[in-house]
């Protein structure tokens, strides 16, 4: 793989625009639950049964009882070597973007910048009736209201059934089509439309490199495929490339 690896490297210091598209499996090495095989119950609740705004209509402080274990535990993980590494790496490429699907704000606290958060933050509240919307890292109640209108807050995430913020997607999808290289890395590539950003990049003449534990859907579609954890394949490409 060593080979793989420095022919990856060459490209990313060949001065072109950078694509990073992060997944869950980045986090995972912090410690954050994938909420996928036996991370996927909380008290017998599916995340993914809970994650819906039905389930929010129907059982708010439930929901959010799930939402501030949720915080309670991300705020005990740290940023890894690949976090550091991409944060690294946005100091390094002139031309870089972090696209993460991630919303548990481990690469902000690394150091990355020049980032969009498809699915939103845990650390981000909105009003479920008026505007008010803001960064909040206390400990938030089991049914927090707006300070502005009363009504009730809820999590700043994108919720399964949920459209994407269409400002945040047009950006990511602007960005993935003039990328020079794109990199996947920790995501299963099994949800839409993250997970077809590769075939957006390659139309577009873009060399792809896929960086996980185990191949996925997309692996043979790859220009490059490297396996194995991303804290230790991306601070090997990060190292040096601003020489």
């Amino acid at each position: 793989m060593q080979a793989k690896l420095e022919m990856v490297k060459a490209l990313l210091s060949g001065g072109g625009r950078v694509v990073v598209l992060t997944g869950a499996g980045v986090s995972a090495e912090s410690g954050v639950p994938t909420f996928r095989g036996r991370d996927g119950l909380w008290k017998h609740h599916r995340a993914e049964d809970l994650a819906r705004p039905d389930a929010f209509a129907a059982h708010p402080e439930l929901v959010w009882e799930f939402y501030n274990w949720r915080r309670s535990l991300v705020s005990g993980c740290h940023p890894n070597a690949a976090h550091l590494a991409l944060a690294a790496m946005e100091r390094q490429i002139p031309n870089f973007l972090l696209i993460t699907q991630n919303v548990d704000g481990l690469h902000t606290r690394a150091g990355s910048h020049k980032l969009l958060e498809m699915h939103g933050s845990l650390w981000r509240v909105r009003c479920t009736v008026c505007t008010h919307a803001r960064e909040d890292f206390s400990d938030l109640p089991d049914l927090p209201d707006c300070p502005v209108c009363g009504h009730l807050l809820r999590p700043g995430v994108v919720w399964f059934g949920e459209p994407l913020t269409p400002g945040v997607l047009r950006l990511a999808i602007e960005a993935v089509g003039k990328a020079d290289v794109f990199l996947s890395v920790g995501t299963s590539n099994l949800v839409q439309p993250a997970a077809s950003f590769y075939q957006l990049a390659k139309d577009h003449g873009a060399v792809t490199v896929e960086i996980n534990p185990a191949p996925t859907p997309n692996t043979g579609f790859m220009d490059f495929a490297l396996h194995g954890p991303a804290g230790e394949i991306l601070p090997e490409l990060a190292a040096g490339l601003g020489e």
